[in-house]
């Protein structure tokens, strides 16, 4: 039953996501769509209506049935390791994260799907940085939490338990 509800749990976190990824693309058209960008913080942060027809920082343009299959199966798999996480209070982060990495993919996925591209709107002007959304914000910050929890938190003997069964 514990693994259910979390599979319930996390679910609905990844709708709630996803949900609100949408709803600040749909913003994002509906305001910023064949306007000029709109400052935030002056020569910092600004938002800044864009098509991405490729992947992270516009990579492999219009490659839509090949990231339509990548995000499937990457999907599939981080099911199969969600599963695999064991319930413990120590692997708690590792099953937040999850979900919310699964959140993005399923956010910019959406988009492939209806679009045929990806929204973006949020625009780091300070360091030139490409343009990215909230999916993209899930998926990186979650993926940066993970990679330092392995590196700082989990031990040899973690790795062993999370991949044994």
């Amino acid at each position: 039953m514990k693994k259910q509800l979390q599979a319930i749990l996390a679910l609905a976190a990844i709708a709630l996501l996803a949900a609100l990824d949408q709803w600040t693309k749909a913003l994002a058209v509906t305001h910023l769509k064949g306007q000029p960008a709109v400052p935030l913080i002056d020569g910092i942060l600004e938002l800044q209506y864009s098509e991405n027809r490729g992947a992270a920082f516009g990579l492999l343009q219009d490659g839509r049935i090949f990231f339509l299959i990548v995000t499937v199966v990457v999907l599939v798999l981080m099911a199969w390791f969600f599963f695999r996480i064991p319930d413990k209070k120590r692997f708690l982060p590792v099953k937040i994260l999850v979900p919310i990495i699964a959140a993005g993919a399923v956010g910019n996925l959406i988009d492939r799907l209806l679009n045929g591209y990806v929204v973006d709107f949020v625009y780091l002007s300070v360091i030139n940085f490409p343009i990215f959304n909230v999916a993209d914000i899930f998926v990186s910050w979650s993926a940066v939490l993970l990679i330092i929890l392995m590196i700082f938190k989990y031990r040899d003997e973690d790795y062993k338990e999370l991949f044994r069964r």
